[in-house]
């Protein structure tokens, strides 16, 4: 992370912050949630825009210049990711590392559309991020709709005949991936005893609890943006019902989750794309991150740094940094980056990266299972 006194405020946003050495030849932003419930996601991120950075810079950078980068703050809210998106493109920027939300994603895509600035999220996994999003939007991270395909699967095959809930948080990435599951299973003859939403932040989640019980629910699927939420309901949940299992999406790629759930998380799964830090091809950005970083790449860390290998990759494949250039170049070439070849189809979604694949925390951490 940037030191402090590298680090100067614009007007208008709280967490913008720009590097010492700001006037460098190529800027990008890296827009994602800094403060809020979900900021360690924006730590994630920034480590690993900020290593990859680092690395191309020291390979020569891109056209031979450096890249530098501005870091805004989303709060990985609708509203305040527009005012970070309005803050990139008055500084100019030539590409955005972000959103991480879906529905920051979602928001701020049109303003970059419009000011011929490609972006890339690391994170963002509802489909409306590409389906709607103009020709200047892409994603290195998979799908809800076959996010969803998985937790179906993995629920018919291992949790068949128990009683389901399926709970989703307020939010385009809770909402939308809560019911596009529920398509998923209905296509599977089997149907939820509840369906259930809530929102974020709250003290308590007892009326969803009573509800578990009152249903004598054994399966939760708990899907949101914020861990943080999902941890508090699984442990308000286990008190009353010890044995019932929890199944989750990728946001809980975030060890907060076990901060908050503590013993009451153990056992619980998650759909996750697979774990980069498992790749020969991240072997060693990961032990740099971890030894020169004191930082864990969990989550969308090398997600995060996958994309700007791509972008500049892509640049260098154009030979210039005008946008209309380096779309043709991400549309039509492969690039080598920590999670593996990859490339991108026409709506800019990623190509080459496994499916989904299932996770499950023990009482410490989290591991993908064989």
């Amino acid at each position: 992370m940037m030191k402090a006194t590298q680090k100067i405020i614009l007007s208008g946003l709280v967490g913008l912050a720009i590097s010492s050495a700001a006037y460098a030849d190529v800027l990008v932003g890296i827009a994602g949630p800094t403060t809020g419930s979900v900021a360690f996601l924006g730590e994630q991120q920034e480590i690993g825009a900020q290593r990859a950075i680092t690395d191309i810079n020291a390979a020569g950078g891109v056209l031979g210049d450096t890249i530098r980068a501005i870091v805004v703050d989303d709060a990985c809210n609708a509203d305040q990711a527009l005012a970070a998106a309005n803050q990139l493109v008055s500084a100019e920027v030539v590409f955005v590392n972000g959103h991480i939300c879906s529905g920051t994603s979602i928001a701020a895509s049109p303003i970059y559309e419009e000011a011929g600035i490609i972006m890339m999220s690391p994170a963002s996994t509802n489909p409306r991020v590409t389906d709607e999003g103009g020709p200047n939007v892409y994603r290195v991270i998979g799908r809800d709709d076959d996010q969803a395909i998985v937790a179906a699967d993995l629920i018919v095959s291992e949790f068949a005949g128990q009683k389901l809930a399926v709970i989703g948080g307020t939010n385009p990435y809770g909402t939308e991936l809560a019911q596009g599951l529920i398509g998923e299973l209905a296509k599977r003859d089997t149907i939820p005893a509840l369906d259930l939403s809530f929102a974020p932040d709250a003290s308590s989640y007892e009326d969803i609890v009573d509800q578990l019980v009152a249903e004598a629910i054994e399966v939760a699927y708990l899907v949101s943006n914020s861990p943080s939420d999902m941890g508090l309901i699984a442990l308000q949940a286990r008190e009353v019902l010890p044995n019932i299992q929890f199944i989750s999406a990728d946001a809980l790629s975030g060890e907060d989750f076990l901060l908050v759930a503590g013993e009451a998380g153990v056992g619980t799964l998650f759909t996750f794309g697979p774990d980069a830090r498992n790749l020969p091809s991240a072997a060693l950005v990961t032990e740099a991150i971890r030894d020169e970083e004191f930082f864990e790449p969990s989550g969308y860390t090398l997600y995060s740094y996958a994309v700007m290998q791509a972008w500049a990759q892509a640049v260098e494949a154009a030979g210039s940094l005008d946008e209309r250039s380096v779309i043709q170049a991400l549309n039509t070439n492969e690039f080598d980056t920590v999670i593996g070849r990859i490339g991108f189809n026409e709506k800019g979604d990623v190509k080459g990266v496994d499916n989904f694949v299932i996770f499950e925390y023990d009482a410490e951490t989290y591991s993908q299972r064989p």
